[in-house]
């Protein structure tokens, strides 16, 4: 028999917040693959730099996705976790079949990042309606990670 969730948040509420955090779990599953993707098969002139910075933004990204698909558990809703499910609800798409030159790889991962901040922006205002603190607090962390990681990746593209 299923218990009854009762953290202070209405039914809708939590269906709302965990539909929007489910959009964000998947918008950073599949950044996360394109940016292992380009990990691996980076290459040209810039390939030690681009190779660890990437490393460096994949293990964050994979770390992040668990405390978002716990929170939508945590609000009592089941986490998508197939590609399918992830390929209907991201907003990014994934990445190029063919590897794309260095920079390009760049300016991707760089509109995946902005796309990754206004998906999660986007859950902020229900999660504020609701008092939904510790979804608030996981969006705010994930605000700034995206967006100071797009700025890296955009530095880059400067010349």
């Amino acid at each position: 028999m299923a218990s009854t969730i009762n953290i202070g948040i209405g039914d809708d509420d939590r269906a709302a917040i965990a539909a929007g955090l489910g959009k964000l779990l998947a918008d950073t599953y599949t950044l996360y693959l394109t940016t292992h993707n380009f990990h691996w098969n980076v290459t040209g002139p810039m390939f030690n730099t681009l190779h660890a910075m990437f490393m460096t933004q994949y293990v964050e990204l994979w770390n992040a996705v668990d405390p978002i698909a716990e929170r939508i558990r945590s609000l009592g809703h089941p986490a998508p976790g197939s590609y399918a499910q992830f390929g209907q609800l991201a907003s990014i798409a994934d990445a190029p079949t063919t590897p794309p030159r260095a920079l390009d790889m760049v300016a991707i991962l760089v509109k995946g990042h902005e796309a990754v901040a206004r998906t999660a922006r986007a859950v902020f205002p229900v999660a504020d309606r609701a008092g939904d603190e510790p979804t608030a607090d996981l969006l705010t962390q994930r605000l700034s990670v995206h967006e100071q990681t797009a700025w890296m990746l955009r530095s880059l593209l400067e010349e």
